[in-house]
């Protein structure tokens, strides 16, 4: 139930109210459907709608999974819904990054911890050009604070005191970000180095 909520695409129908279907964010600006290329692309409107709604797909995973299955269902919903949102089976798995889920996954599961999340999300934005070990590091930051909460039994907010299965699913749901960011940085560089090529055999390098 988590993946489907997580493959619900926020950024498409965002792209395809805002333009008629004529903007596909996958082959615009940095090629993500998400909410920072939608705020380029489309508008900052549109770009906080999408991250809303990106934020809403976490959370309501989470609370789905608690329905089913308690705490563990909600640990388990939220990281399947970063999944499905980062590979969507309808779209041949090319989704977004999952970051702004993961947001939502951590207010339902972990809401002690949220401030934490934000302003290290807020550090971690204004290191531009750095996404991947920045994205590193907040997720290193994350899973570690799961297993002080657990280990030392502190209180969770409005939520049950964590149990191991926190930061288990905060460990694979970074692990999802995580390569999705590599995947990105990966065609970047593949990018930059097809355009940058010719020009150096012109000159002689």
């Amino acid at each position: 139930m988590g993946y489907l909520i997580g493959m619900v695409p926020s950024a498409d129908l965002a792209a395809r109210l805002a333009t008629g279907g004529a903007t596909d964010l996958r082959s615009t600006g940095s090629g993500n459907p998400g909410a920072a290329n939608a705020m380029a692309a489309l508008g900052r409107g549109w770009g906080w709608a999408v991250m809303a709604a990106d934020i809403t797909k976490g959370a309501v995973a989470c609370m789905a999974g608690a329905r089913l299955a308690g705490a563990m269902g909600a640990d388990v919903g939220g990281t399947a819904a970063v999944a499905g949102h980062c590979y969507p089976v309808w779209n041949g798995f090319r989704g977004g990054k999952g970051v702004a889920v993961s947001a939502g996954q951590c207010l339902a599961t972990f809401p002690a911890y949220l401030p934490i999340d934000l302003t290290v999300a807020y550090a971690v934005a204004r290191l531009r050009g750095r996404a991947l070990p920045a994205t590193a590091v907040a997720s290193t930051v994350w899973v570690g604070a799961g297993v002080l909460w657990w280990r030392q039994g502190w209180p969770n907010a409005w939520r049950p005191t964590p149990g191991p299965s926190l930061p288990l699913s905060a460990a694979v749901t970074s692990a999802v970000i995580l390569t999705r960011f590599a995947t990105a940085a990966r065609r970047r560089n593949t990018a930059l180095s097809t355009t940058t090529a010719p020009t150096a055999a012109a000159t002689g390098l």
